[in-house]
């Protein structure tokens, strides 16, 4: 009989299963189109097949990985089609969270996200180490709008976006910029302008979107393509 006061380990193991393989997703770790076997999986986290079950088809809803009935799993790619899908659907949902935000946020949130534009200002920062800055200030603000599955969904967007950024800007990004753009946004999220804070998070979406399709086409039509 299962004691209800005790914790799910199972659980807990794959949400941690989970976050683990979604990182090496978007870090390229797994590069699209590698093939998934859950043995490996096993052996490589230090946990057990249910844990990795749970997060494989976790991360099969959220498109990360695709099932192939009878062949396996492999991570998904993002076709050109659907970066429409994506941006669109970022355009919509973080606007709307920097008005939430603006309304429900607190000093203490805005201070947090002060801190960490802070950091930003350090000498030496990697590409890399600014867009996880930058991850930051977003899920500050998606915290701060107070609706759990507005944060759920906008967590699995920025991540998709974040492994366009690994697989198209990674050398060629100007994160300095996409991060001053942060100040903007605080100053009006502090401020309580919730029609402010979302013009400013939609022109820092769609400034992103715009790298990655520049990237993309310059990719498609490179001498050295296909």
């Amino acid at each position: 009989m299962t004691d209800l006061h005790q914790p799910d380990t199972s659980t807990s193991l794959g949400e941690r299963a989970y976050h683990d393989l979604r990182a090496r997703i978007v870090r390229l770790d797994f590069a699209p189109g590698d093939v998934l076997r859950e043995n490996d999986l096993q052996e490589l986290l230090g946990v057990g097949r249910t844990p990795i079950r749970e997060a494989l088809q976790r991360l099969a809803r959220e498109h990360f990985v695709t099932v192939i009935p009878r062949r396996g799993m492999y991570v998904s790619g993002i076709e050109l089609e659907e970066l429409s899908l994506l941006f669109e659907t970022r355009t919509v949902l973080e606007p709307y969270a920097a008005r939430l935000a603006a309304t429900r946020g607190t000093d203490g949130d805005w201070d947090a996200m002060a801190a960490t534009l802070d950091q930003t200002h350090q000498p030496g920062l990697e590409a890399a180490e600014l867009l996880g800055l930058d991850r930051r200030c977003h899920e500050i603000m998606w915290s701060a709008a107070g609706n759990r599955f507005l944060v759920d969904t906008l967590d699995m967007l920025y991540a998709q976006s974040d492994r366009l950024w690994h697989l198209y800007l990674s050398d060629v990004s100007d994160m300095d910029h996409a991060v001053e753009q942060h100040t903007a946004i605080l100053d009006a999220l502090r401020s309580g302008d919730g029609d402010a804070a979302a013009e400013q998070v939609d022109a820092h979406v769609r400034a992103f979107d715009q790298q990655v399709r520049a990237a993309v086409t310059e990719r498609l039509t490179s001498p050295l393509a296909g």
